[in-house]
């Protein structure tokens, strides 16, 4: 299972950053408006479990996050 911190954490590593700035949520709001996108998406948590998309054919590459933040870089 992942969370928040342990996706950032594992981005910054990809990226090779070693320290991140917090974005407050004011800041984050007025990024999304900008973007047009609901800012829920960014703030709100979700629990997902993936049995419908794998039911549904959806196969999935990387279980392991340090691998996906990798090849999201490539």
């Amino acid at each position: 299972m992942t969370n928040n911190s342990n996706l950032v954490s594992a981005l910054r590593r990809a990226v090779r950053t070693a320290i991140g700035i917090p974005a407050p949520r004011w800041l984050l709001e007025i990024g999304m408006l900008i973007l047009r996108q609901e800012s829920e998406l960014v703030l709100n948590s979700r629990w997902v479990e993936p049995e419908r998309l794998e039911a549904a054919g959806f196969e999935i590459r990387w279980t392991d996050v340090e691998a996906a933040a990798k090849s999201l870089l490539r």
